[in-house]
């Protein structure tokens, strides 16, 4: 098979990759706290670990990498109707990864792809154990439509954490150096952690958490990058700053100004790394 073909097969595989874990993110944050939506968060890390191997397959083939968000399937009413989307979901991505096993040359990209594809048929399974254990627990989607400044202010950490998360990890694959690299992974895994925290504390507080990003910076000059990061960290710092004095609500304001700390923290680590 040429290059150019595998390329495109492993780049719609990471698509498809991306839209699961915003499938299951989602999913997770709306039933709130529990056994349950640990295991799908769990299961979305590992399909973020899927993603960061496509994406490093795809680089090494020389591609270009895509972060649009492939197959998705948000239908439902019930939680339980959303645990039967997701194994259809995994079903899909069970039966495309057989197929590009068999259309791909590369023993190294097949043997990926087969690690990869007994995720998925493990994935398949707990979810298809969701579905009933949804269904006995009774479980309900916890979001609601409250719309305020506290609301408004999660809302928009949860799209910028979104699109860092997205930025660094593409970031990462053209970095210079091992250093750099590493250091942007581990801050996107962060920054995974905060949209997290704040799509929880907007279930807390009766609002929706919607999983969108914004536009993200793709320059590959390693100068140009770290400046604009810590540009864009000192921005963030501030702006959750400003949120944290906009509410009275204590939880909420320790939230705001946990991460601002921590993005004041990231933009010294890239400080760090431009020097």
């Amino acid at each position: 098979m040429e290059k150019s073909k595998t390329i495109e097969l492993l780049t719609k595989d990471m698509e498809d990759e991306h839209g699961a874990i915003i499938q299951y993110l989602g999913h997770a944050y709306a039933i709130g706290e529990g056994e349950v939506a640990c295991e799908i968060e769990a299961i979305a890390r590992e399909e973020m670990r899927h993603l960061d191997w496509l994406a490093e397959a795809i680089t090494t083939l020389g591609g270009e990498l895509s972060f649009k968000r492939g197959m998705m399937d948000m239908t439902g009413k019930t939680v339980s109707e959303w645990m039967q989307a997701n194994v259809g979901l995994e079903n899909g991505a069970i039966t495309q990864y057989r197929e590009h096993i068999k259309l791909i040359d590369d023993p190294k990209i097949k043997r990926l792809l087969e690690r990869i594809l007994s995720d998925e048929e493990s994935h398949q399974g707990d979810f298809k154990h969701f579905v009933e254990k949804t269904l006995r627990e009774k479980m309900v989607d916890r979001r609601g439509d409250t719309s305020n400044i506290t609301t408004e202010n999660l809302s928009w950490g949860i799209k910028h954490e979104y699109t860092v998360i997205i930025q660094y990890l593409l970031q990462s694959y053209s970095a210079k150096n091992e250093e750099t690299r590493k250091e942007l992974q581990d801050q996107a895994i962060n920054e995974m952690q905060h949209m997290g925290w704040l799509s929880e504390k907007m279930i807390d507080k009766k609002g929706h958490p919607h999983l969108e990003h914004d536009k993200f910076e793709k320059t590959r000059d390693h100068t140009k990058m770290l400046k604009a990061d810590i540009e864009l960290e000192h921005k963030v710092a501030d702006k959750y700053d400003q949120s944290a004095a906009q509410t009275n609500e204590s939880d909420v304001k320790e939230l705001f100004q946990k991460l601002a700390t921590h993005e004041r923290y990231h933009a010294e680590i890239f400080k760090d790394l431009l020097e």
